[in-house]
């Protein structure tokens, strides 16, 4: 596991797949976007598990939505897993959770 911001944590334990533990939220957003990408360029994943997100709001959510984005535009297959309640509440609402589908 990698401490990447205050806030949140990138695990890499799981083969193919990137964990995210803590917030997803206006604080960490930016810095956990850039954290993502480079875990993603860096080795062969695909899945990013948000089993472990605790807390999340509209800023993380635009998070997982710009890497998911960004994987596809580079060629890579990335499932979001696990993804938080409040979070899938949050795309149902927002009508973008056809894109992590």
């Amino acid at each position: 596991m990698t401490q990447t911001a205050a806030g949140f944590q990138l695990d890499t334990g799981t083969p193919g797949t990137l964990g995210v533990r803590g917030e997803l939220s206006f604080d960490t957003a930016a810095a956990a976007w850039q954290a993502i990408r480079s875990a993603l360029a860096g080795a062969p994943v695909s899945q990013l598990d948000l089993a472990d997100v605790r807390h999340s709001d509209s800023a993380g959510l635009a998070c997982v939505l710009a890497i998911a984005a960004d994987a596809a535009r580079r060629g890579q297959m990335l499932r979001v897993v696990r993804m938080p309640a409040g979070m899938q509440s949050l795309a149902q609402v927002c009508e973008v959770d056809r894109l992590l589908a």
